[in-house]
């Protein structure tokens, strides 16, 4: 492979990784407004049911401890495929 070929090639790759990380970045920040979202909800329903605030909320905590696990692991997918290339 010649040199102008491997720019060629990067070059084309351009846009489509630029689209997957928007993509990726997108995902995530809708991923933490949902989870939000769903988080006061179910708290919501919980007080309406009788629960005190503090308990809704400390049972509530399972939906970002989701969400935290979720990105750990795609993080953590990411580094290992980067370890590996080098």
């Amino acid at each position: 492979m010649s040199v102008a070929s491997i720019f060629a090639t990067v070059f084309r790759s351009i846009p489509h990784l630029a689209i997957m990380l928007l993509s990726l970045l997108w995902m995530y920040l809708m991923l933490g407004r949902r989870v939000h979202k769903t988080r006061r909800a179910f708290e919501k329903q919980l007080m309406q049911q009788g629960m005190s605030k503090q308990d809704a909320q400390r049972l509530s905590a399972c939906y970002e401890d989701l969400k935290d696990n979720i990105t750990g692991m795609l993080k953590q997918g990411i580094t290992t495929m980067r370890l590996q290339t080098k």
